[in-house]
């Protein structure tokens, strides 16, 4: 998006014609003034007042008919026969932007590059781009339904009206020099579509650009990133697939951070049968998991209430999805409903560091909080209850301190929009192979400090948000060659349902070709490095791009091939985190021979 008057700000622009607007009346003023001087000095020329506001009129079209007599002319004639042309071709030139700025944006948004492409009329694509240009990107937007005319004035949109799904609507929205595209429509098929018109606009092209496509069912959103986790070599598209939930859910714990008092264990109440419980409880974990511990005492279990209709059943596939969760947390359940919630001796006990309120329908959630002071009062910090229609309430809720309209009970009440704080393009761009990758980067630093390597010894014994770039394209890599990985093992991946059979089938076929699969890693690995400039070179040296371990395998050191075969074995465990598991359906695959992440750094 850009502005319609391109080097402009819009204040510049207000002022600009406020100025020219002045120009038009003070010409058309000495032009009157200075026709009624002239009919005092030439009554012959001009008769009366009629005369002289025609003539004045005239002075806007380039000419007046007391011109054709010689001068001199009084000095306010003379200002206006300069200025009124210059007002008329002014407004020409607006006239005429006006009239082409349709056309204009068109011919914009197909020569767009490194753009982001927002797909869709759902009320998420509109507050996607609107968070996106907002946040200083260059945005273009292609929607079915028409732009209002003020909605390019007010949003400043490079738009392209059509279907999405059409190769001509996205190419005449400059898909293919496009740096992230979203599709974000209401209907999960046509994203899937733009997807699929997306891979074959881009060809080859270099970088690749990243494809977000939002799915509306969790679990079929789940069942597709595994889909394609297993095919991650097959297209040149950074393609990933995702859920409001789960971004909104991650971001929670971003602008909310579960802080309990260091006096006593941390307490959570998740109430309800909307979906958005199971992102909640999950993300809750992952955050709970990453606090830093105490110095020489582990961190502390949390304690996680789930009432529910369904509590058990709900628990128990989570669980089962995510084993992680019952090392986490102390998980209990309650059968009964939000009615019966209130009646429940925990409730009344209270101790609660925070409750979640996901009811399947968030204005009867709303009622229900807003008449029952008892989960106020069973809380330290706040009653959380996500909204996806009433973003309005929560900004009357939790607007600045001048603007609040509605009393937040001293803090113990947060309406939380989960579609505006899913349209975080960065948190949306933190997708399943970054965070496998950096999940990836986290298991090597605690092999590595286990070993003795203390953080900051070597370029890679560093967090993943301070690892340099092209480490972290190594370990992006590494899970991109998953689907080889897993063809190599006749193995799929799936969401995992806690079916140990299967699970055991994956790991004895892992434990069975370890070192193969090791080797080919080592091969992918070295492939890698030294396509980006890096040789052979004993002691490692950053600067010259030297590694000792850019040699064939059977040269490598034991440390270093147990390194490569540690990687292989835990892939089971990096893909259990998220939700998958390996699924043998055959033997190995015969001639396959395609294989860390951070180097056997």
């Amino acid at each position: 998006m850009t502005h319609p008057l391109a080097g402009f700000s819009r204040p510049t622009a207000r002022w600009l014609r406020v100025v020219f607007g002045v120009i038009g009346l003070l010409s058309l003023a000495l032009g009157y003034l200075g026709f009624q001087q002239l009919r005092l000095e030439q009554p012959n020329a001009i008769h009366d007042v009629y005369d002289v506001l025609y003539y004045d009129l005239q002075l806007f079209v380039l000419s007046a008919e007391p011109f054709q007599q010689r001068g001199p002319y009084p000095w306010q004639l003379e200002v206006a026969r300069f200025t009124a042309p210059l007002f008329t071709l002014i407004a020409v030139v607006e006239a005429s932007r006006l009239l082409l700025a349709a056309e204009i944006r068109r011919l914009r948004a197909r020569r767009a590059r490194n753009h982001a492409l927002v797909c869709g009329d759902s009320q998420f694509a509109h507050m996607l781009a609107d968070r996106l240009f907002a946040d200083g990107e260059r945005v273009v937007v292609v929607r079915s339904e028409p732009f209002g005319p003020l909605e390019f004035r007010q949003r400043r949109y490079l738009g392209v009206i059509g279907d999405p799904t059409r190769a001509d609507v996205l190419r005449g929205a400059g898909l293919p020099r496009a740096r992230t595209i979203y599709a974000c429509t209401g209907d999960d098929d046509r994203n899937h579509a733009i997807a699929n018109t997306a891979s074959h606009l881009v060809h080859d092209r270099r970088p690749a650009p990243r494809v977000y496509v939002q799915v509306h069912d969790p679990e079929m959103c789940l069942s597709l990133q595994a889909r394609r986790l297993g095919a991650a070599g097959s297209s040149r598209l950074r393609l990933d697939y995702f859920h409001v939930d789960d971004i909104a859910a991650r971001a929670l714990h971003r602008h909310h951070p579960l802080r309990p008092a260091p006096s006593r264990p941390a307490k959570v109440l998740i109430a309800g049968n909307g979906t958005f419980r199971r992102a909640l409880l999950v993300e809750t974990a992952r955050h709970w998991r990453a606090r830093p511990a105490r110095a020489g005492q582990p961190a502390p279990p949390l304690h996680v209430d789930l009432v529910a209709t369904d509590a058990t059943t709900e628990l128990a596939l989570a669980a089962s999805r995510y084993p992680f969760l019952t090392t986490i947390c102390q998980l209990s359940a309650y059968d009964v409903d939000l009615d019966g919630l209130v009646r429940l001796p925990q409730l009344a006990a209270g101790g609660y560091d925070r409750i979640y309120l996901c009811p399947l329908d968030e204005r009867t959630g709303l009622q229900f909080v807003l008449d029952t002071p008892a989960l106020w009062r069973a809380v330290a910090s706040a009653v959380f209850i996500p909204v996806y229609r009433q973003a309005a309430l929560a900004a009357a809720f939790h607007g600045d301190s001048r603007h609040d309209l509605l009393d937040e009970v001293h803090g113990k009440l947060r309406l939380y929009p989960v579609l505006t704080r899913a349209c975080d393009a960065r948190l949306i761009a933190e997708d399943l192979t970054e965070r496998l990758a950096e999940q990836i980067h986290d298991r090597y630093l605690h092999a590595q400090q286990r070993a003795g390597v203390r953080p900051g010894d070597a370029p890679a014994m560093v967090d993943w948000s301070h690892l340099p770039e092209s480490l972290r394209r190594a370990n992006r890599a590494h899970v991109q060659d998953i689907a080889a990985k897993l063809l190599n093992l006749g193995c799929v991946v799936a969401p995992r349902h806690g079916s140990t059979g299967d699970a055991s089938a994956a790991g004895r076929a892992i434990d069975d070709r370890v070192d193969e699969l090791a080797q080919l890693e080592h091969e992918r690995w070295c492939r890698e490095r030294q396509g980006e400039g890096w040789t052979y070179g004993e002691p490692r040296d950053d600067a010259r791009r030297q590694h000792p371990a850019l040699r064939p395998w059977h040269e490598l050191t034991p440390e270093v091939q147990e390194q490569n075969r540690e990687e292989i074995r835990a892939l089971p465990d990096v893909l259990s985190d998220s939700g998958f598991e390996l699924i043998r359906l055959a033997s190995a695959v015969p001639g396959q021979r395609k294989g860390s992440a951070d180097d056997a750094a």
